[in-house]
């Protein structure tokens, strides 16, 4: 919008510049060969006068000279011939249509407009005799070089002018346009901020623009106050439900439990099955407990280095030894022996995607954790997921179509994506070769240095 603003603008002033411009060069052109006319056309009937006197008198001596005089003084070739086409006096002057013109009566009403590109000279004819008897012709050749020189002067100053004018306006047109835009780019940047999570985004009051849309500007904060308090409404209500129906889960747990001595034999399959779902029920609890306190902007604890998540890592090993399956740590440390820490976030978005892939690698496979050039990928060799279902995966309570029997909340993804997003960092799935899910984790300003011939790389397999 800014371009096209600018675009229109300019075009218009330009036009407006060209239309003024223009005529004004044409009108001191026109003027010019106007003078340039009049001063020559004074002389041509000076020397008709000359001429008629000498042609009468039979002594045309007198009026060479003068001619010569006069070709001399002003650089203007004329010639004068009688009326039978004889030349009288002079040279290199004649044009047959002007002469023929005046010999006819009729003096030069007009020269060719003069323009810096031409024409080099102009001719002007004048009539010689009294009354209505013509006797001969006066025709000079005269050269047009001051006149051009003053109309090329007086145009380039216009251009000049124009020039000038066009980029005082392209300024005031830029001007013009932020003052315009001024409140539609604030929207932009707090909308952007909004878009990235940041909830508490709002656009400046106070700004500059257009009463318009500083009004908008109004309406904006006053949605985005409106949506910012419903959603915060939102997770006060789930974290105060989920952490208000703990207390009844525990004494339902525990009561249960206790009916386990009175019932039958044949209902012990029905009480594990009861057992199983208050404990789902449980973890789904847990669950939006920390995706609340994720999105409620829960201080994060303190950094991590890169050593403290491969021996967190190492926890897995139970898991994953009791499921068959093999885990590989793949970390690069900092060649001059520190490390670079990582957000807290890393280790509760690594424990969710290896507690994804325990569930869903068969008994054989393997999950690698590795940490390179300011990414932390879980890569494991897993059925994986379809293209379509990677950008749905994050979402809440979303379940893969193939794997609804398999336990689980469906909010592990979910509340790891709202974890990178709080931490700074972009959660990332994409497909494994040839099978299986990559969960990458692309770290903001904490980048683990890429070193490709590292001496602290290590590597456990579990």
């Amino acid at each position: 919008m800014h371009l096209r603003i600018l675009t229109v603008y300019t075009v218009l002033i330009a036009c407006l510049v060209t239309a003024l411009a223009v005529p004004f060069a044409l009108a001191y052109s026109s003027h010019r060969t106007g003078k340039l006319l009049l001063e020559r056309r004074a002389d041509a009937t000076r020397l008709a006068e000359l001429a008629d006197q000498a042609i009468r008198e039979g002594d045309t001596v007198g009026l060479a000279q003068e001619v010569s005089r006069y070709h001399t003084l002003y650089g203007t070739a004329v010639e004068i011939r009688d009326r039978d086409g004889v030349r009288v006096a002079g040279r290199g002057a004649w044009d047959r249509g002007q002469a023929e013109r005046a010999l006819s009566g009729r003096t030069t009403g007009s020269l060719p407009l003069v323009t810096p590109f031409g024409p080099g000279s102009a001719v002007v004819a004048e009539p010689v005799g009294r009354d209505a008897q013509v006797f001969g012709v006066v025709v000079m050749r005269v050269p047009t070089t001051a006149a051009r020189r003053d109309v090329t002067l007086v145009w380039a100053v216009v251009a000049a002018g124009s020039v000038v004018a066009v980029l005082c306006a392209l300024i005031a047109a830029r001007r013009l346009a932020r003052w315009i835009l001024r409140p539609v780019t604030e929207l932009d940047v707090t909308t952007r901020a909004i878009a990235e999570g940041r909830m508490d985004a709002r656009v400046a009051a106070g700004g500059r623009g257009p009463a318009e849309l500083r009004l908008l500007e109004r309406r904006f904060n006053a949605m985005a106050d409106a949506v910012s308090a419903a959603l915060e409404r939102q997770r006060a209500f789930v974290a105060d439900a989920s952490h208000e129906l703990r207390t009844p889960l525990t004494v339902l747990s525990l009561r249960l439990e206790n009916l386990e001595p009175h019932l039958k034999k044949t209902g012990d399959g029905e009480f594990a099955e009861a057992l199983a779902e208050v404990d789902r029920l449980a973890q789904l609890l847990e669950d939006l407990l920390e995706l609340a306190r994720v999105e409620a902007g829960a201080a994060a604890p303190e950094p991590i280095a890169p050593a403290a998540l491969a021996t967190r890592l190492v926890t897995w090993r139970e898991v994953y030894a009791a499921r068959e399956l093999t885990l590989a740590v793949d970390i690069d440390g900092d060649p001059a022996g520190e490390q670079t820490p990582l957000p807290s976030a890393a280790g509760r978005i690594a424990d969710i995607a290896l507690d994804n892939a325990a569930k869903f690698v068969p008994p054989g496979g393997t999950v690698t954790v590795s940490l390179h050039a300011g990414a932390l990928r879980i890569a494991d060799d897993g059925p994986g997921l379809e293209p379509e279902h990677l950008a749905a995966a994050p979402g809440r309570f979303w379940r893969s179509p193939g794997h609804g029997n398999i336990p689980g909340s469906g909010l592990g993804l979910a509340i790891a994506a709202e974890l990178a997003r709080a931490a700074g960092c972009t959660l990332a799935l994409r497909p494994a070769e040839p099978h299986g899910l990559v969960v990458e984790l692309l770290l903001p300003s904490l980048v683990i240095p890429d070193v490709k011939h590292s001496t602290n790389q290590k590597t456990i397999s579990l």
